[in-house]
């Protein structure tokens, strides 16, 4: 017997396409007694979100998601809409009783990062947020060793993202350029490397910062607004286990599609990520014969790879969309005992370090994540 968990997805963008694509593949890949069935989509233009909801094989379509996120017949409510919007539905949607599942980054502030967290946890729903990258084989495979001790004590970790989408000064003003709404670069793009760095190395204590805005104001309306966000930003990380580390992120570097890279250094070995190679990690210890000195590759498609049930035989590779695949499928298989992860309580610590960076950018100065979290959560309607 399968039991059925019924979902709003709100947002109809690329991501609500992307969760409604993985709700219906996961089942393939991983059967099980437990999946996500979309039976809602909301946006707020009739037309678009009609079209998306009848594409995603979605039966009903809403312009409201407050219509929407109290219905007996939804379970857990997707959040897929632009960051400055998550944290209200997500206080609304753990208040009505229902599970949640969030798109990065949780919130555009700690403040209200951390009242969604607050909320879930007073309601006692499961929860959780779009961390995807976890799920890919590699990075899954490299947070294993690092937590095995195969690299050693861990001294270095560096963290770049770069992409191109706001190369052209002539592209206009919308809400990714609004910090209220779409959050900085840092939040963006670096909520991702901050996830992966925390899963791997643990909490961030204080963090030192540079960020530019290239082009200052965009075109809007027959006119120009002021752009409120940073085109790039650069951090000096120290990590509460001594290990120091760096991170860069960048919507300004010509011919950088989606790059990044993370990369580990230890005591006993190095190992290295790159999404232009997604299915590859590569490693070198100091135990390795000096005749190949250097990083070997390791084909991260083995079934002994975590994040790999189910998936093609070897070679074949896996895809960004398998990460969010091996998302719904890990999430439907802990239901309903276990919690989901990485849930809102790591949503809100990777925001508190985006707002550190963003502040010690601002104020030029060492921040250390103990300055935000002592700031008292607002109350989000």
């Amino acid at each position: 017997m399968t039991i059925e968990l019924r979902v709003a997805i709100v947002g109809y963008g690329a991501m609500g396409r992307a969760h409604a694509y993985a709700y219906r593949a996961a089942p393939i890949i991983r059967p099980g007694g437990v999946r996500f069935a979309p039976v809602v989509m909301t946006g707020r233009n009739e037309k678009a979100v009609a079209a998306a909801a009848i594409a995603c094989g979605i039966g009903e379509w809403s312009t409201r998601w407050e219509d929407v996120i109290g219905r007996r017949d939804v379970d857990v409510v997707d959040i897929c809409t632009p960051p400055g919007s998550h944290a209200v539905i997500a206080v609304a949607a753990a208040r009505a009783g229902k599970s949640v599942i969030c798109e990065k980054p949780l919130a555009t502030t700690y403040a209200e990062a951390a009242a969604a967290r607050d909320a879930v946890e007073a309601a006692g729903v499961h929860h959780a947020v779009g961390f995807n990258y976890r799920r890919l084989p590699a990075l899954s495979l490299l947070a294993e060793m690092v937590g095995a001790g195969e690299l050693g004590e861990i001294r270095l970790w560096r963290g770049t993202w770069l992409s191109d989408e706001f190369v052209d000064a002539a592209t206009p003003f919308d809400w990714r350029f609004e910090s209220n709404m779409g959050g900085t670069t840092i939040a963006d793009l670096g909520s991702h490397l901050l996830d992966l760095a925390t899963w791997m190395l643990g909490p961030i204590r204080e963090v030192s910062a540079i960020s530019s805005t290239f082009t200052s104001e965009r075109t809007v309306d027959g006119g120009t607004r002021r752009v409120e966000i940073d085109d790039a930003s650069s951090a000096l990380l120290r990590f509460a286990s001594g290990a120091q580390g760096s991170f860069e992120v960048a919507r300004v570097a010509p011919r950088r599609p989606c790059d990044f890279v993370v990369e580990v250094n230890g005591s006993k070995a190095t190992a290295m990520f790159s999404y232009s190679q997604l299915n590859e990690l590569w490693i070198g210890s100091v135990d390795d014969d000096p005749r190949h000195y250097g990083l070997r590759r390791i084909r991260a498609e083995h079934v002994l790879h975590p994040e790999t049930r189910g998936w093609w035989p070897i070679g074949q590779g896996v895809g960004y969309d398998a990460s969010f695949i091996n998302q719904a499928a890990d999430l439907a298989e802990a239901w309903p005992e276990k919690p989901w992860s990485p849930d809102f309580a790591q949503g809100a610590a990777v925001a508190a370090v985006c707002e550190a960076i963003a502040r010690s950018a601002s104020e030029r100065r060492w921040v250390t994540i103990d300055d935000v979290v002592g700031v008292s959560p607002t109350n989000v309607p």
